[in-house]
């Protein structure tokens, strides 16, 4: 006799100066469109971010990120740095939440938080973390420029992904975005014109959720 239906649990990995708030809501119409499907826990990132020197402005709303690549504290995507100033702390909260509210079957992220769950799944692959996933959906993600990760990037990834970015992204370059898509050998790629932002509509995740839904389901069958 097989199981009873399982949902999806993703854990969701926030951009940076975001917060698991802010990113609750964002992700507001894609928890709808598949709340039958899947469970998202959101996650929020250790370290807070000053906004006057990341941004210039004083920001009601606090924001949060997975590291730095300044001392004090700003972090930039397209600037080389040889610091990843509290990566470790965050890595702690990755497996921290594993341990608590795990058992995960993929993460997502978004932007830094993105570029985070990529480096997430080279650890995973290199047993260099206590966390087990099985795919990752990457929205605006991009190659981390910190020298402490460059030795992550040393093969491909080969666990099922999906791949989504915007043509128009002015934060992080539909380049940037493309050259993490090719250090994943099993996955799925999808562009729409808009720019940095999570897409709400269902389709761009419909075919990959229920493939992964699928395998699941077949797996504790």
């Amino acid at each position: 006799m097989s199981h009873s239906f399982e949902k999806l649990r993703v854990l969701a990995i926030h951009g940076y100066a975001q917060s698991d708030v802010i990113f609750k809501s964002k992700l507001g119409s894609l928890r709808k469109g598949f709340k039958k499907e899947v469970e998202f826990t959101f996650l929020r990132a250790p370290h807070e971010v000053p906004m006057k020197s990341n941004f210039g402005t004083d920001g009601v709303e606090k924001g949060y990120g997975w590291w730095f690549n300044t001392e004090d504290h700003i972090f930039k995507a397209i600037v080389p740095s040889n610091l990843s100033v509290g990566f470790e702390d965050s890595t702690a909260v990755i497996e921290k939440a594993f341990q608590e509210s795990g058992p995960f079957d993929g993460i997502l992220g978004f932007s830094q938080g993105a570029a985070f769950a990529v480096l997430l799944c080279f650890m995973q692959q290199k047993n260099l973390l206590k966390i087990k996933f099985d795919f990752a959906i990457i929205i605006s993600g991009f190659k981390s420029l910190c020298t402490p990760h460059t030795m992550y990037y040393d093969e491909k990834i080969s666990i099922p992904s999906l791949h989504i970015y915007g043509e128009a992204d002015q934060v992080i370059s539909a380049a940037m975005a493309e050259e993490v898509s090719e250090m994943f050998v099993n996955k799925t790629t999808l562009t729409h014109v808009g720019g940095h932002y999570v897409p709400s509509k269902k389709e761009y995740y419909t075919e990959f959720i229920i493939k992964m839904l699928e395998h699941k389901n077949k797996k504790n069958a």
